[in-house]
């Protein structure tokens, strides 16, 4: 509760004062055609975030909210640095990957892994903390998407932590839903700030740590990753079909799911309520591998599949042309 209430506190006093002050870092995001707004705002709004969760890791005081208040600052400021002045890729993903081998080293030794092991486990735990803080910036793009699946994440893992008990699982995940969830009213209906890559940057690598440390800590696989699973979906099922149709994989675009719900017509606030119901529901799915009936849980597994098959294909099921998509967002910008 300390946790929760010290984060959530923190980013209802910030945000107000930090919105004027990104206007005048002259911190805004300006519509362009892969953009899913047509208003300049600003972005950063996810400094408070930030900030929050390192206060909150520092009141807790303990070796691994520690390493994760680290992380998650050193993953806030780099974040911040391209929303200010634009990182060069190579040296963003450079130094995501220093700061994740580094967090992931930490965590293999505190598993109590065998030494041959803590290697192994720390590259492995670096590639997906990067890979899930760029799939999260990734679906970072209509309002209030990412500050609500935050919300829906963290207390999953506070949930998790509670039944567990662990209490780092308790604390962080409660730190993020409460964090997420004062910053919503800022972003949800009207956006008047956006995360920005500090903030999507800041509960990508938070939400990964919690994954990675509920995973090490013996939580089967389906209740620590079912609140990040469309998040993981959407951007490995966007990349194949990219990769497929000899796309670069790497430049930027608007051809995610939710990117196409939005263009067939739905807006930024049903696009956000389907992702977060569905988000819901394959976490209580998850939660079923808790349970000791093997049968019980394999079918809440291919209920899990099919939930996602359909979320993905919910597109080309509503199917409104591209072009006529494209005329929409255009009209809409003029």
């Amino acid at each position: 509760m300390l946790a929760a209430v010290a984060c959530g506190a923190f980013v209802s006093a910030a945000e107000p004062v930090t919105v004027p002050l990104l206007r005048r870092m002259a911190a805004i995001d300006t519509p362009n055609v892969r953009s899913s707004h047509t208003v300049p705002t600003p972005r950063g709004g996810g400094v408070p975030i930030a900030i929050g969760l390192v206060l909150a890791a520092l009141l807790i005081h303990s070796a691994v909210t520690l390493t994760f208040g680290a992380t998650v600052g050193v993953f806030a400021a780099i974040g911040f640095a391209d929303d200010l002045t634009g990182l060069p890729a190579g040296r963003r993903l450079a130094m995501q990957g220093t700061a994740s081998l580094a967090a992931g080293a930490v965590l293999a030794r505190m598993a109590g892994l065998p030494p041959a092991l803590v290697a192994a486990a720390a590259v492995v735990l670096a590639v997906w903390i990067v890979g899930f803080v760029n799939a999260f910036n990734f679906m970072d793009g209509v309002n209030g998407i990412s500050a609500a699946h935050a919300l829906l994440g963290g207390a999953s893992y506070a949930c998790l932590g509670f039944w567990r008990p662990d209490a780092f699982l308790a604390a962080g995940g409660a730190a993020v839903a409460a964090g997420a969830l004062a910053f919503l009213p800022w972003n949800a209906v009207r956006a008047r700030v956006f995360l920005g890559d500090v903030g999507s940057y800041t509960l990508g690598a938070a939400l990964a740590l919690l994954a990675a440390a509920a995973v090490l800590r013996g939580i089967p696989p389906e209740a620590a990753l079912g609140p990040l699973a469309l998040y993981l979906a959407d951007t490995a099922w966007t990349l194949q079909r990219r990769f497929r149709a000899g796309e670069p994989i790497l430049q930027a675009h608007r051809t995610h799911t939710y990117q196409r719900l939005c263009d067939s017509g739905w807006s930024h606030q049903r696009v956000t309520l389907v992702t977060g119901a569905t988000t819901a529901v394959v976490s209580l799915l998850g939660a079923v591998s808790l349970t000791p009936y093997p049968s019980l849980r394999a079918a809440a597994d291919l209920a899990v599949i099919a939930l996602l098959a359909v979320y993905l294909r919910a597109p080309a099921l509503l199917g409104r042309p591209a072009s006529m998509a494209k005329h929409r967002i255009q009209s809409r910008a003029a």
